[in-house]
C-alpha cells in the first residue's frame, strides 16, 4: 500500500521509515541545531576556561536531564500538530503523590508505580479530551495543568514531602560505574524513542498525522487512537521526569515544575521541530535541550544576571521559530 500525506509520499510496508524528503529535511534542521550548539560551546569555552571541564559538561547534562525527558514527550505531541502545557503541573502532582506513597508505605516500587500511573492517567485524560472531546490542545492542556497543580497543593497543603529511601532516589541521585543515572536514563529513553520514531509504523503514522491528519484518516488509519497513544506516552515521560526530579532534590514539592512546559516546548522548537506538526527529529530535541542548558551554564560562569539569561533564551526561541516559518514557505 502506498499513500500520500501532504507533500510526502509514504510507503505502508511494516516498519517503513518516514519518506526520504522528510528525512532530508530533518537531517538539515538537525545539522543546523548541532552547528549552533557547537558554536555556542566554542564561544563559552573562549569566555570561560572552566566551561570545557569534564565535571562542568557532566553538570550541564544532569541539569537538562528532566527537561530533555519531558521534551521528548512534548515533541511527539507537537509532531501530531498538538501542544502540551500540562507537564509542569502533572510533574508536580505525580511527584507529590509518589513522595506521599513512599513516606506512608516505605515502598519505592509502589511510589514509582503511583508516579508513573498518575502522569499516564493525566496524559490519557488530555488525549481523550483532545481527540474525542474535540477540545483544542492548547485549552485542554492548560486546563489539566491547572487541575493537576491545584490537586498537588490541596493534597500536600502546600508543604513539601521529603526524606525517601535510597532505592526511590536512585533514578535521580544514583550512579552506575561513576555515571549518574540522570545521564543514563535520558540516553536510554532517547535511543528507544529514536527507534520507535524512525523504524516503526507507529513513528511513520505520527509524522503522517502531523502532515495531514485528514488524509491519514482517509487511508483507514484510526488517527484518534494514535493521538491518544501519543498523549499517554507524553504522560509516561512526564512521570519519568518527575521521578528524576524528586530523586535528585529528595523532595516532592507542589510548586515544582513551574515553567517546565515552556522549557520543554522551547527545547523542541530550538531542536527544529515544526510547531505546525509533521516535521522534526528526536535528535534535534535533545540538541535543543542541550543548547538551553549550555546557554544557561555558560552565562552563569560569566556571572551574567539571571534575568538577562531569560532574554537570551527568549531571543533564541524567537529566532528558531522564525527559521521554522521561513522553512515552511
Amino acid at each position: 500500500m502506498k499513500f500520500a500525506i501532504g507533500n510526502q509520499s509514504m510507503n505502508g510496508g511494516v516498519g517503513a521509515a518516514p519518506s526520504a524528503s522528510l528525512l532530508s529535511f530533518n537531517r538539515l534542521r538537525g545539522m543546523g541545531s548541532l552547528i549552533a550548539l557547537i558554536l555556542i560551546m566554542v564561544v563559552f569555552a573562549i569566555s570561560s576556561p572552566a566551561f570545557l571541564q569534564i565535571q562542568n559538561l557532566m553538570n550541564i547534562i544532569v541539569q537538562v536531564a528532566v527537561i530533555a525527558v519531558i521534551a521528548a514527550g512534548a515533541m511527539f505531541i507537537i509532531l501530531t500538530g498538538g501542544i502540551d502545557l500540562s507537564v509542569g503541573g502533572v510533574m508536580a502532582l505525580a511527584g507529590v503523590l509518589a513522595a506521599s506513597t513512599v513516606r506512608a508505605t516505605d515502598s519505592a516500587t509502589l511510589g514509582i508505580i503511583v508516579c508513573l500511573g498518575t502522569a499516564v492517567l493525566f496524559g490519557l485524560l488530555a488525549g481523550l479530551l483532545v481527540t474525542y472531546g474535540r477540545i483544542p490542545p492548547f485549552v485542554c492542556t492548560l486546563g489539566t495543568m491547572s487541575i493537576a497543580r491545584g490537586i498537588a497543593f490541596v493534597y500536600s497543603g502546600g508543604i513539601p514531602i521529603s526524606g525517601f529511601p535510597s532505592a526511590f532516589r536512585f533514578a535521580g541521585a544514583g550512579e552506575v560505574a561513576g555515571i549518574p543515572m540522570m545521564v543514563i536514563i535520558p540516553v536510554v529513553i532517547y535511543a528507544i524513542l529514536y527507534f520507535v520514531l524512525m523504524r516503526t509504523p507507529f513513528g511513520k503514522i505520527v509524522y503522517a498525522i502531523g502532515s495531514n491528519e485528514e488524509a491519514t484518516r482517509l487511508t483507514g488509519i484510526d488517527t484518534l487512537k494514535y493521538k491518544l497513544i501519543v498523549y499517554s506516552l507524553a504522560g509516561l515521560l512526564t512521570g519519568i521526569g518527575a521521578l528524576l526530579y524528586v530523586g535528585r532534590i529528595n523532595s516532592g514539592h507542589p510548586g515544582s515544575g513551574i515553567g517546565y512546559e515552556l522549557n520543554a516546548i522551547a527545547a523542541v522548537v530550538i531542536g527544529g521541530t515544526s510547531l505546525s506538526g509533521g516535521r522534526g527529529s528526536i535528535i534535534g530535541t535533545v540538541i535543543g535541550a542541550l543548547i538551553m542548558g549550555v546557554i544557561s551554564n555558560g552565562l552563569n560562569l560569566m556571572n551574567i544576571d539571571p534575568y538577562f539569561q531569560s532574554i537570551v533564551l527568549g531571543t533564541v526561541i524567537v529566532f528558531a521559530v522564525m527559521i521554522d516559518q521561513h522553512s515552511q514557505k
